[in-house]
């Protein structure tokens, strides 16, 4: 979905994109969010955040749960037209009362304003959502288009830090559609069966920032080699 040139030397060279830092207090909050919740899942009760939102549910309590949220299996499928495996690690899960299930994810940031998933770069997170619901339909599954980011945001306007970070949680519900990611799979198998792409502008609109740099940098390269000879 953002460049396939970068799609395909990954998977097929394992030339991989450079790695950002790890977000370690992201991931602490995304455990801790999972323990939250998970002891309402225990009592079958809908945590607050849902009741302060009407949300008629409550967690989802599965035996493969645990198994879904595993970085390395997660919930998967096997794609039959393509016979492209196909997994994804969610968040959470909610059950609401028509037995819908309701994908969550938990997102966090610090900013001095409210959050949001209006910005052009969080169609990934939308992606992320509509892949999910994709996956867990394919498992017989019963899903609700309506998906609920869990949105962390750590509070600016304190006067000190006192060893702690204050949080406000916001709710924020996405109405998703997964019918992209059928034909989505398609394209990557006829990419990865193929030449490599060329260079060329990426998915998401302008040129990929990956591709040019690396681009810029063999030419830079070859021309010290030429100056040097």
């Amino acid at each position: 979905m953002q460049c396939p040139r970068c799609f395909w030397l990954d998977n097929r060279l394992r030339i991989k994109r450079p790695n950002t830092p790890p977000f370690r207090i992201n991931s602490a909050i995304d455990e801790l969010l999972k323990r939250e919740f998970d002891r309402y899942r225990s009592e079958k009760q809908p945590h607050p955040i849902m009741r302060d939102n009407d949300v008629k549910a409550v967690p989802f309590a599965h035996k493969d749960l645990d198994k879904w949220r595993a970085n390395f299996t997660g919930v998967a499928t096997v794609h039959e037209p393509t016979n492209l495996y196909i997994f994804g690690a969610l968040d959470d899960v909610w059950i609401d009362d028509e037995q819908q299930l309701l994908v969550v994810d938990y997102k966090a940031t610090a900013k001095d304003r409210e959050v949001s998933i209006d910005a052009d770069w969080q169609i990934a997170y939308k992606r992320q959502m509509e892949v999910y619901q994709w996956l867990l339909r394919q498992n017989g599954f019963t899903v609700s288009d309506t998906a609920y980011f869990v949105y962390a945001n750590g509070r600016l306007d304190l006067d000190s830090f006192d060893n702690k970070v204050e949080f406000q949680t916001k709710l924020i519900p996405y109405v998703a559609d997964a019918s992209w990611v059928d034909d989505t799979l398609h394209k990557i198998k006829e990419t990865l069966e193929g030449d490599i792409p060329s260079v060329g502008s990426a998915a998401m609109g302008g040129p990929c920032d990956y591709c040019s740099y690396a681009r810029s940098r063999t030419e830079m390269t070859l021309q010290s080699i030429q100056d040097k000879s």
